[in-house]
């Protein structure tokens, strides 16, 4: 007896346009099985999450691309197929333990949706049912309010991926239409309905059925704020438009907010997709120059560069911008709360000219953390994290504590070891460390870790040398249970000698 194969669609978005089969499946099977973008969030697994239940097997399907280049000998449909055939084995898997597996997919499961790979591998060797889903088309229609086709009139579904040219063609050539995957495609999707002279009256519909809803005439959408999940429509011409589309949904104009916003130490794929989308929603951002560099531009937001010495002067800016009404991001590299933006806004918003202004922090993935995961697992156990910046402490407060730390045997993650203002303080806390630490002590230096001038490398504390330390660095020095292992990895042992 081998195990049952669900194709479950979710709806467009709403979690209460889940059909109540769905719901009903997804609770009872054995396994589910989602898709995501390297990042991990998945939507369809967010919708899903009110009727999962304790034990249930999750099988994330991670694409290994989704719209960047590949090295893969196949080119992009390559990977994608072997990673298709490989999330299939995965299921394929289960199926033959007698396990029931739920693939989840938004909208429906056989329009534009992932499942069908899986239903094209696996539906002629198990027993499949595939359980429909309210799609896109219909919950946008829903939203504008106005019928898709009416009497003959003919209905046709297309992808924004086709050249300019074609999709013209067809716009011109049907009553009704509805225009899927925009995002990168929505400039030449645009052209091709002004092409097609339907342009006056194509509508466009983004998130639909969401809390993040909008809907608005094609004509006056600004291309860098579209984002894949939205969809072009040209309803039917023989119910004429009698009012506008709902007005953006979201937060009054006149209520501003700031939210500082952490983007990970260095690649792109380290900022979490709350980061980004804080990001995206912001009317201005404010932030250190090359932080801000860091962000894709849109011509939407307005961007307030500075230096990296005003964080109360940048905070103070921020506040004021959100008291206009302004929705701002505060940008911080790593963490905003480590040794970072967040308690710089924090503390000036506490002054009686900023009371009421929200703040909102979003949470990064730290230097710490970035260092630590290149060589292994080095905060496996108990560490601490010191600045050793003087610019906000006195020196020898980060003596004292660094001594504390040493005779505590905890790891520890040194961010602003070595500056042209500062070119002496390392020395100087390796001497402090070295009064409690056997000079054989690991030693982790990472520098630019995710950016392209990334280097890591592991020592001792008694060879390290500090020139060959910058701002750009961050340091790891070990405890006494922190290893090097025959092949080059390092960890801290997570028990401790009693």
């Amino acid at each position: 007896m081998t195990g049952r194969l669900y194709g479950v669609g979710l709806g467009p978005g709403d979690p209460e346009l889940v059909t109540v089969k769905a719901a009903r499946l997804i609770g009872a099977a054995d396994v589910v099985a989602f898709h995501a973008a390297r990042h991990g969030r998945s939507v369809a697994r967010a919708l899903a999450e009110p009727y999962l239940r304790a034990g249930q097997v999750e099988e994330l399907l991670v694409y290994p691309v989704t719209t960047e280049t590949t090295d893969h000998p196949g080119g992009y449909q390559g990977a994608i197929d072997e990673f298709y055939e490989a999330a299939a084995a995965r299921l394929a898997a289960h199926l033959d333990a007698g396990r029931d597996v739920v693939v989840l997919a938004e909208g429906d499961p056989l329009f534009y949706g992932s499942y069908m790979h899986m239903h094209k591998r696996l539906a002629h060797r198990y027993p499949t049912e595939v359980v429909p889903g309210v799609t896109s088309v219909t919950a946008a229609a829903a939203a504008v309010g106005r019928p898709l086709v009416e009497r003959d009139e003919v209905l046709t579904v297309l992808p924004g991926t086709l050249p300019a040219d074609e999709l013209a063609a067809r716009l011109a050539a049907t009553d009704s239409a509805a225009v899927m995957k925009l995002g990168r495609t929505f400039p030449q999707v645009r052209e091709a309905f002004e092409r097609a002279g339907v342009l006056d009256r194509a509508l466009y519909v983004e998130r639909a059925t969401t809390d993040r809803q909008r809907c608005l005439p094609l004509a006056e959408v600004d291309p860098a704020s579209v984002p894949y999940f939205s969809l072009a429509l040209l309803p039917s011409p023989l119910t004429p438009q009698v009012t506008r589309p709902a007005p953006e949904a979201g937060r009054p104009t006149d209520a501003g907010e700031v939210v500082v916003v952490g983007l990970g130490p260095g690649a792109r794929s380290w900022t979490t997709p709350e980061a980004a989308e804080a990001l995206a929603a912001a009317d201005d951002l404010v932030g250190y120059g090359p932080y801000l560099d860091r962000v894709a531009v849109n011509p939407r937001q307005t961007r307030h560069a500075s230096d990296n010495r005003v964080e109360a002067d940048r905070a103070a800016h921020a506040l004021t911008l959100a008291q206009q009404g302004r929705r701002v991001a505060v940008v911080s590299s790593g963490d905003p709360g480590v040794f970072a933006m967040a308690a710089a806004v924090l503390e000036v918003a506490e002054r009686p000219e900023f009371t009421g202004v929200p703040v909102r922090v979003v949470p990064g993935l730290t230097a710490a953390q970035a260092v630590a995961s290149r060589v292994g697992a080095p905060l496996g156990h108990d560490f601490c994290v010191l600045s050793l910046s003087d610019v906000l402490k006195p020196w020898e407060v980060i003596v004292d504590r660094l001594r504390h730390a040493a005779a505590a045997d905890l790891v520890i993650a040194l961010y602003n070891p070595r500056s042209r203002h500062r070119p002496h303080q390392l020395g100087e806390a390796l001497r402090v460390l070295l009064e409690a630490r056997p000079p054989q002590t690991v030693v982790v230096v990472g520098r630019d870790v995710g950016g392209p001038e990334e280097t890591v490398r592991v020592t001792a504390l008694g060879t390290l040398d500090p020139a060959t330390v910058d701002m750009r660095c961050l340091v790891l020095v070990g405890s006494s249970q922190t290893r090097v292992t025959p092949s080059g990895a390092v960890y801290t042992s997570r028990s401790y000698p009693r």
